[in-house]
């Protein structure tokens, strides 16, 4: 008999993932108007220490890239699911974190050009896997998206970090946190 040893953390994320693909798969045949598109973002991200932060911390900038589907139910709401590479952490190299990451919005229609959306994100650290810091990352994400045309959109988003970046043997905890500011284009 074969045993297969398998990371919980790794069975979370496949799960968030294989989520994240049927919701996308289900959606598209309830919405009423769905799109697609690429988006491009910079990046002001800073880590909260709990405590006295263990090196010197400061923010680093860095940039963001993904593609995106939106799928809207009522002229008014809409599911926006993402997959997007970001660079976040800190700017010390033992701080850096680069992150391939799902978020998934929940858009609201305020105006014809305004638009707000809010909603949870799953990350998995795209290198360095045995450093000391979490390889999966839980995230709260609210944003304004103001369209600039029927293609093109400029974006602030906020994102929270819910979990402790470091792994409980470090004994040292922090969230990230990251201001992103965006366009994409909507096919």
């Amino acid at each position: 008999m074969f045993a297969i040893n398998l990371n919980p953390n790794l069975l979370i994320m496949k799960k968030a993932l294989l989520l994240a693909v049927l919701l996308c798969v289900s959606v598209y045949g309830f919405s009423q108007g769905t799109k697609y598109g690429v988006r491009a973002g910079y990046n002001i991200s800073n880590l909260d220490f709990d405590g006295t932060p263990i090196l010197d911390n400061e923010h680093r900038n860095g940039f963001a890239i993904g593609f995106f589907g939106e799928y809207g139910f009522t002229k008014t709401f809409a599911l926006m699911p993402e997959i997007q590479f970001s660079s976040e952490g800190g700017k010390t190299k033992a701080l850096r974190l680069d992150y391939i990451q799902v978020p998934v919005l929940f858009k609201f229609r305020l105006s014809e050009r305004i638009h707000i959306g809010a909603g949870p994100q799953v990350g998995v650290k795209v290198y360095e896997h045995e450093d000391g810091i979490r390889n999966f990352a839980y995230s709260g994400v609210g944003g304004l998206e103001i369209k600039l045309s029927h293609e093109f959109f400029f974006d602030a988003r906020y994102t929270y970090g819910f979990s402790n970046i470091f792994d409980d043997n470090q004994n040292v905890e922090a969230i990230n946190t990251n201001i992103q500011l965006g366009i994409g284009y909507k096919f």
